[in-house]
C-alpha cells in the first residue's frame, strides 16, 4: 500500500470545543497510526493503556510493550504510536492549541508550572509508572466530559503533569525542528529512504542527491534540523531496529548485527553500547527477565 505523503496535519475539534479528544478501544485495533512524518501546531497528550508500538518523536526512537504516557509539544514531528492494543486496551489522545485559553493565560503567575511543562513538551516528554497510574483513569474519562468541565479536567491533568518528577525528556540534546512545510517534506524523504535502506550502506552522496543538495549543504541542513550527523542518526535507527529484533526474535546476536545493516560485529557492539549503555547480550538478558 502506498504511504500517504506527510504534511501539516489539520486538527478540527467538534463544533463548540477547543479540545479534541479521541479514545479507541478493542483488541487488535490498529490505532491512530500515521505512518508518515507529520506535525501540527497543537500540543498532543497520548495515553496508551495496554498496547504496543513504536515511539518516534523528533530524533527519539524506541519500542514499547506496555502502557505509555507522552506529551508532545507544538510542531514537533512524530509518527503514530499504537501498533496494536492488547485485551481491554485503549488509547486516548488529547490535542489542543497552546493558546486555546488565550494568548496570555498560561503566562499568569498561577499557571507558571504548567507554562514550564508546555515549554518542556517541545522536546517531547515521557512520564513514568507513578504518574501513569495516577492520571491514566482521569485521562481516559475526559472523553465523557463536555464544555467547561472538559477544560477544568484538562487543566487538572496538566497541573499534575507539571508537578510530576518521574519524567524523561525524549530529545535531551534539544531537538530543534523548524517545521516549515518544505522542511517536513524534505525530512520525510530522508527518513523514508533510511527506513527502506538502512540494512545497506547509505552514502552521503546518495542521500544528499535524494533531496537535491550538495553533500556539504546536506550535512549542514541535517545537523541543523536534527541536532546530529546523518551517520549518527542512521546508526541510532539501526540500533533501534536491533533492540526490536533482540526482544521479539530468536535470531543470534551476530545475525541481528548484519540484519540491521552493520557489516562488522565489533563495530555493532561498540555502537550498540554507546547508544543503549549496555551490550547487546545484556540487553537481551534484561528483556527476557522483564518478560518473565
Amino acid at each position: 500500500m502506498k504511504k500517504r505523503k506527510p504534511t501539516l496535519e489539520k486538527i478540527s475539534p467538534e463544533f463548540g470545543s477547543s479540545i479534541l479528544v479521541r479514545k479507541h478501544e478493542n483488541y487488535a485495533y490498529q490505532g491512530e497510526i500515521k505512518p508518515f512524518w507529520h506535525f501540527h501546531p497543537e500540543i498532543e497528550l497520548i495515553y496508551v493503556n495496554k498496547g504496543r508500538g513504536k515511539v518516534h518523536i523528533g530524533n527519539h526512537l524506541s519500542y514499547f510493550n506496555n502502557s505509555q504516557l507522552l506529551l508532545i509539544g507544538p510542531n514537533l514531528p512524530h509518527n503514530g504510536f499504537t501498533d496494536r492494543l492488547t485485551v481491554n486496551g485503549s488509547q486516548t489522545l488529547i490535542q489542543f492549541k497552546p493558546e486555546f485559553l488565550g494568548d496570555i493565560f498560561f503566562s499568569i503567575p498561577e499557571m507558571q508550572a504548567i507554562n514550564k511543562l508546555l515549554y518542556r513538551s517541545r522536546q517531547g516528554i515521557h512520564f513514568g509508572v507513578k504518574t501513569k497510574k495516577k492520571l491514566g483513569r482521569k485521562i481516559e474519562k475526559i472523553s465523557e466530559k463536555e464544555g467547561f468541565k472538559k477544560v477544568l479536567v484538562l487543566l487538572e491533568i496538566l497541573h499534575a503533569l507539571a508537578k510530576a518528577e518521574d519524567y524523561t525528556i525524549l530529545n535531551a540534546d534539544r531537538f530543534a525542528f523548524e517545521t516549515e512545510p518544505q522542511d517536513s517534506a524534505k525530512i520525510d524523504i530522508i527518513f523514508k529512504h533510511v527506513n527502506e535502506n538502512f540494512k545497506e550502506h547509505i552514502s552521503l552522496n546518495e542521500i544528499a542527491d535524494k533531496v537535491s543538495m550538495t553533500v556539504p549543504a546536506f550535512c549542514r541542513y541535517f545537523k541543523k534540523v536534527t541536532g546530529k550527523t546523518f551517520t549518527k542518526f542512521v546508526n541510532e535507527y539501526r540500533v533501534v531496529h536491533a533492540t526490536k529484533l533482540l526482544s521479539e526474535s530468536t535470531m543470534s546476536i551476530s545475525d541481528v548485527c548484519f540484519e540491521c545493516g552493520f557489516n562488522n560485529f565489533s563495530h555493532f557492539n561498540k555502537v550498540f553500547n554507546q547508544i543503549t549503555g549496555k551490550s547487546a547480550s545484556k540487553y537481551r538478558q534484561e528483556v527476557k527477565l522483564f518478560i518473565q
